[in-house]
């Protein structure tokens, strides 16, 4: 659908302005959405699975744990697929954030991927520029990722960083000169980036970040020692269909959380790059990034 056929939808949660906004400028802010007492389950929940990491001793498939991760001291990079360890992320997933993207992405909504991410006081957190249809390319771009601050986020501790208008100029090759994929901008072309025009997506603890798969966007290493969770929720518009094996599949993968499926595929004619063959599964952007395989 296109934006104007989209916006024809009466919305559920956001403002005309808001959705306008998200399609001019690839992105979208909202102070404190989340009812505190959701954020209240969600938060002693994440607690429980910060705790249970302090177990493992290297990623698996539910923990991607960093360097010098320790019982002491955990390094719990990522919470995979959230919305198949706890029913409160999937009644999240599937409740409010669903009626935001279908705000977004008109009335039929599927839901992709979940994961939760966290910073931790350590330059490796860093997450390069990069764009999200290049790890799962759909045949077209009505793909978003909707994140939920867990905690209050603000310049001090890595907030998502993005570049206004990007998700309608080109896709970047997310591929080094030796073929292997990075999963982000080259050094070159993230040096041309006009950090000038970077906008921060700060905001207290229930707050909510959107942005398209095609916007460039990255998110500055933490400088404070308490932990930054951010939830990300991913879908797509039903007429988008993917091109290539899900890299890490939950069980509410391709569920359709609102409206009905679609019965033609829409295909935007801008081509996509196509990632690497993750039919035999997928670690974390952090991995690729910091190039461990």
């Amino acid at each position: 659908m296109t934006p104007e056929e989209i916006q024809s939808h009466a919305p559920k949660v956001l403002s005309p302005e808001q959705r306008a906004g998200y399609f001019a400028n690839g992105y979208l802010s909202v102070e404190s959405l989340v009812p505190r007492q959701t954020m209240a389950e969600l938060l002693e929940v994440t607690e429980g699975f910060v705790d249970a990491s302090r177990a493992e001793t290297a990623s698996g498939g539910m923990f991607d744990i960093g360097p010098g991760h320790s019982a002491e001291a955990p390094v719990l990079r990522r919470l995979k697929k959230p919305d198949q360890q706890h029913d409160a992320y999937w009644r999240f997933a599937s409740g409010l954030m669903a009626d935001v993207a279908a705000d977004l992405l008109g009335p039929d909504v599927v839901f992709h991927h979940s994961k939760l991410n966290f910073k931790w006081y350590d330059e490796s957190d860093t997450v390069k520029w990069h764009q999200d249809a290049q790890f799962f390319p759909h045949t077209n771009y009505n793909v978003l990722t909707i994140g939920c601050y867990l905690a209050d986020t603000d310049m001090s501790n890595g907030p998502l960083g993005v570049l206004p208008e990007s998700h309608n100029r080109e896709l970047y090759d997310q591929y080094d000169a030796a073929g292997e994929w990075t999963g982000c901008l080259s050094e070159a072309d993230a040096g041309a980036i006009d950090m000038a025009r970077a906008v921060y997506l700060t905001g207290k603890a229930g707050s909510i970040t959107v942005h398209n798969c095609r916007t460039v966007h990255y998110s500055p290493s933490s400088r404070s020692p308490n932990p930054r969770p951010l939830l990300l929720n991913c879908y797509t518009s039903a007429d988008a269909k993917p091109y290539t094996p899900h890299p890490d599949p939950s069980e509410n993968t391709y569920k359709i959380v609102r409206g009905q499926p679609a019965r033609w595929a829409q295909h935007d004619p801008r081509p996509c790059q196509i990632p690497p063959d993750w039919s035999g599964g997928y670690t974390s952007i952090y991995a690729a990034q910091a190039g461990e395989g």
